[in-house]
């Protein structure tokens, strides 16, 4: 049931996660036979039935993930004069808060001194 090898997360929208809990909440259906239907493991209808039924409905929304702020600088070549300052401007920002936190990284940061 899971995902294939190499394969993406499958996204399920608010409207979708709904849908299947109303499977089993009103139309007495088991996670169990509803996730078989749905390409979906039981545990996670359980799961969001019990946020479902603990916060309502905005319980079900996606979060957005911060990721990664520096990646879309890091991986292009030619940055232009405003963006090669952006990303050293983001880059001491971190070093900065990494020197209030107490700790320095050394060389390629795969060393961590903590002072």
């Amino acid at each position: 049931m899971g995902r294939t090898k190499g394969g993406k997360n499958r996204y399920w929208s608010k409207e979708d996660k709904l849908k299947i809990i109303n499977k089993v909440l009103n139309e007495g259906l088991s996670a169990r036979q509803v996730g078989i239907n749905e390409n979906i493991s039981d545990g996670m209808i359980c799961t969001w039935i019990k946020r479902y039924l603990e916060q309502g409905e905005l319980a079900l929304e996606n979060k957005k993930k911060p990721g990664n702020p520096l990646a879309k600088y890091s991986k292009r070549k030619n940055l232009t004069a405003l963006e090669k300052l952006e990303y050293e401007n983001m880059k001491l920002r971190i070093e900065n808060e990494r020197l209030k936190k107490g700790y320095m990284l050394k060389g390629d940061g795969s060393v961590v001194i903590f002072k």
